[in-house]
């Protein structure tokens, strides 16, 4: 990736910096100073993206789908089960039938990549992808495999804003959309070598996707539960978790996986990923903490859904700093963002006639822009960062906060057609019947208990 190292020496961070780079550029094999370097598919490195991989896989089904369940009421769980798995696996194959190119694929612009690869042309199982070391290469499968686990994610988390009254077709028209005119971009423009972010001056900060994935997902169930409209009996009926138990296996799922999600996202199996692993512990310990103790100091009792949310608050945000972050600089991202999200949710959301169903924006979207924005920070070595001595804060933190404005500004706009769009196709919202009786029963014909 010679455009990473490019970027690294205009940052004047050096070597060292490298692996803290968008992880995704794809410009071919590094070069060495004495030529071209002879790629080499390493065995240890492939085998560890392809842990990762399943490890990111775990957070969609279960993980997601079991934290997301649990918060729902009895009648609406399987629904929730259902469209998580669904819009996944819908997802997965978009991304190979034109995703994987529109977002890395060869040529294209600073918005998007050509689309040489469709139906994945000219992929091979020899065909590889260039990792940070010189000359070391994965699979190119294994690559396209990991980023399409991201991908389905992300589609996924939106679904937090939208639960107990969207139409399953409308979630799945909104879907195909979104997922083309939202998420490959950005994608691209943040981690694609020719991409927009990528090759600003300085380059944005996004090690594992705080801009691509958890800006991008919050703001767009921000949109869509404007859009939808609150539940019936919002702020009237009891809407409380059917099943914290639940919520707390999707939580400890989440977390498992998520190691694959940011210490994957090194491409290798050395000590920038070992760096993301401890910081995707520490900065999660310290949101579970800082959102209880939030919590209490609102005058509230420290409680396991607290604790759960405040985890997923300090994942997130440590996720654009995974490997951009010494730990101590992880903790208090991981704190900050604990007590920003706890404080709207618990104090904000109330007043607010805004029914985020399941907090997909006020952890996910707040929690992103905490840990986009204070990466640049993160980063300096006074905070155990690997930034250089000579790094320059100011540069870095105007290169955050627009790459933060510019994600905010496309998932706002694109999900906004995407939901108008469904919403002309399918009517996006449920009869008001199905809602009062519950879509498990309503838009799928089952349930999730027998009793």
């Amino acid at each position: 990736m010679k455009q990473a190292f490019k970027i690294a020496g205009a940052l004047g961070l050096g070597a060292a910096m490298t692996a803290a780079l968008p992880a995704w550029a794809q410009d071919g094999a590094l070069q060495a100073a004495g030529g071209p370097a002879a790629a080499t598919v390493n065995k240890g490195d492939t085998a560890w993206m392809m842990m990762s991989t399943v490890l990111v896989m775990t957070m969609i089904v279960p993980g997601l789908a079991l934290f997301y369940g649990g918060l729902v009421r009895t009648k609406n769980m399987l629904s929730v089960l259902t469209q998580i798995l669904a819009v996944a696996s819908f997802a997965m194959i978009i991304w190979v039938i034109y995703g994987y190119t529109m977002a890395f694929g060869d040529g294209g612009n600073a918005f998007i990549s050509g689309f040489g690869k469709l139906f994945l042309a000219g992929v091979t199982p020899d065909s590889t992808s260039a990792t940070f070391t010189d000359g070391v290469v994965i699979p190119e499968y294994v690559f396209i495999a990991f980023q399409m686990t991201f991908a389905a994610i992300t589609v996924s988390l939106v679904i937090g804003g939208l639960v107990e009254r969207m139409k399953f077709a409308g979630l799945i028209v909104f879907a195909l959309i979104w997922l083309t005119i939202v998420y490959f971009p950005i994608a691209h423009m943040v981690w694609a070598g020719n991409g927009l972010l990528f090759n600003w001056e300085p380059a944005a900060l996004d090690f594992a996707g705080g801009t691509v994935v958890h800006i991008n997902a919050g703001i767009s169930a921000l949109v869509g539960a404007i859009i939808l409209g609150p539940r019936l009996g919002y702020k009237k009926d009891i809407m409380a978790p059917h099943s914290l138990v639940m919520t707390l296996i999707g939580t400890g799922l989440l977390w498992v996986g998520w190691f694959g999600f940011n210490a994957g996202s090194a491409l290798e199996a050395n000590g920038s990923a070992a760096l993301a692993m401890i910081n995707t512990f520490v900065a999660t310990a310290a949101g579970v903490l800082f959102w209880m103790l939030t919590e209490r100091m609102l005058g509230h009792k420290s409680s396991l859904l607290g604790a759960c949310s405040g985890a997923i608050a300090g994942l997130v945000a440590v996720t654009p700093a995974a490997g951009n972050a010494g730990p101590f600089g992880a903790i208090l991202l991981g704190a900050i963002a604990a007590i920003v999200c706890a404080f709207f949710v618990v104090s904000v959301k109330p007043k607010l006639n805004l029914d985020d169903s399941l907090d997909a924006f006020g952890i996910h979207g707040l929690g992103g822009i905490v840990g986009s924005i204070g990466t640049a920070f993160t980063m300096l070595p006074g905070l155990g960062g690997p930034g250089a001595a000579d790094y320059a804060l100011g540069p870095q933190l105007v290169t955050q906060v627009v790459a933060v404005v510019i994600s905010v500004v496309w998932a706002a706009v694109g999900s906004g057609i995407a939901f108008t769009v469904a919403k002309a196709t399918t009517g996006l919202r449920v009869s008001e019947e199905v809602e009062r009786e519950g879509l498990d029963l309503g838009e799928h014909g089952e349930r999730a208990y027998n009793y």
